[in-house]
């Protein structure tokens, strides 16, 4: 039997994580291809349902990657995707899916090697929990 492999959905910001992940693709530096990026513009725009949407779609795990607190390019926008990653958690433990496997970081343009770091945490992290319960769509 082969090991598990999570499939992890990952939502980065424009200005920061994605561009991290650029700089660690450059560098050549390695980390899980378990993640899927899906670049956003601002974590902020990252709206709960798409949280969800990923999980119904068949994701293990997902992430929320932003710029550090103070340094959105759109002023507050990682206050408030800290705020939603707050409410979120216990709603997704309601509808029966383990908070843990919604994972938020903190990554700055310049940060390729933490990038790596986080990408490698977060599968691991995943990988532990095992697969996600597959939610029923449209029940």
């Amino acid at each position: 039997m082969s090991e598990f492999e999570p499939t992890i959905v990952a939502f980065f910001c424009n200005w920061c994580t994605y561009t991290a992940a650029d700089l660690a693709g450059t560098s050549r530096l390695s980390y899980p291809h378990n993640i899927k990026s899906i670049r956003v513009m601002c974590t902020g725009m990252v709206d709960p349902q798409y949280v969800i949407k990923a999980f119904l779609e068949g994701a293990d795990g997902v992430l929320i990657s932003g710029c550090h607190p103070g340094d959105c390019h759109y002023i507050s926008g990682n206050y408030v995707a800290r705020r939603r990653f707050a409410i979120l958690k216990p709603l997704l433990e309601f509808i029966g899916i383990e908070p843990e496997r919604v994972q938020f970081s903190w990554i700055s343009a310049g940060e390729g090697e933490r990038f790596a770091q986080v990408m490698t945490k977060v599968t691991n992290d995943i990988k532990k929990i095992g697969p996600a319960k597959r939610l029923v769509k449209g029940a």
